[in-house]
C-alpha cells in the first residue's frame, strides 16, 4: 500500500518536471522575453542619462524630481538583475512576482520624472521615454500572464497534494487498533506480512 503511494507520487513529480504544463509557458519563452526586457530597460537608460532634474530647480521644480530620478536609477539596476532572476528560474513565483512590482515601481517612477522632463526640460525627450515605455508594456503583460499561470499552477498542484493527504489520512484511519498495543494502531508493516 504504502509502496504505491510513494511510487505514484514518484511519477508524478516526475511527469509535472518533465512536459511543460498547459497554460504555463515553456522556459525558454519566458528565458526570451525577459531577455527582451532587460534589452529595453538598457535601451531606456541613455535617454535616462540625459535627465538632468538638478537643473531644473532653478525653474522651480520640486527638489522631489532628484530623489526620484536617483530612485529611478537604483530601481533600474534592480529590475535588471530581477529579470536575469526571472530568465534563470522561471518557475518561481516569488522571482516573478519581484520582477513585476520593480516593473511596476521603476514605470511610476519613471511617468513622474516624465512629466517633469516635459515641463522643465524637453517634450520631446518625455515623448521618447513614452514611447520606450510602451515598448516594453508587452513584456510586462507577458510577465503578468505567466504571475497568472503559475499561480495556477501551484494551486492545482496544492489541491492534489491535499486530495492525496487526505485519502492517506483515510487508509490510516481505517487500519483496526492492534489488541496486543492497546489503543495505538497496527504498524503498516504488520499488514503487509
Amino acid at each position: 500500500m504504502f509502496k504505491s503511494i510513494s511510487t505514484f507520487l514518484a511519477l508524478s513529480s516526475i511527469l509535472l518536471a518533465q512536459k511543460p504544463t498547459a497554460g504555463v509557458s515553456p522556459e525558454w519563452d519566458i528565458r526570451q522575453d525577459m531577455t527582451a526586457l532587460a534589452a529595453q530597460i538598457r535601451d531606456l537608460q541613455p535617454y535616462i542619462d540625459h535627465i538632468k532634474p538638478e537643473t531644473w530647480i532653478s525653474q522651480g521644480a520640486p527638489s522631489t524630481y532628484v530623489k526620484q530620478m536617483v530612485s529611478l536609477q537604483s530601481g533600474i539596476q534592480y529590475l535588471l538583475g530581477s529579470t536575469e532572476k526571472v530568465a534563470k528560474e522561471p518557475e518561481r513565483l516569488t522571482v516573478a512576482l519581484d520582477a513585476y512590482f520593480r516593473i511596476q515601481y521603476v514605470e511610476t517612477l519613471l511617468e513622474s520624472v516624465r512629466q517633469g522632463v516635459r515641463k522643465y526640460q524637453s517634450p520631446d525627450l518625455a515623448e521618447i521615454l513614452n514611447r520606450l515605455m510602451t515598448t516594453s508594456s508587452n513584456s510586462k503583460e507577458k510577465l503578468r500572464m505567466h504571475i497568472v499561470d503559475l499561480a495556477s499552477l501551484r494551486e492545482q498542484e496544492m489541491s492534489v497534494m491535499d486530495q492525496e493527504a487526505q485519502r492517506c489520512r483515510g487508509m490510516l484511519s481505517r487500519i483496526p487498533p492492534d489488541p496486543r498495543a492497546g489503543d495505538k494502531r497496527k504498524s503498516p508493516k504488520s499488514e503487509m506480512k
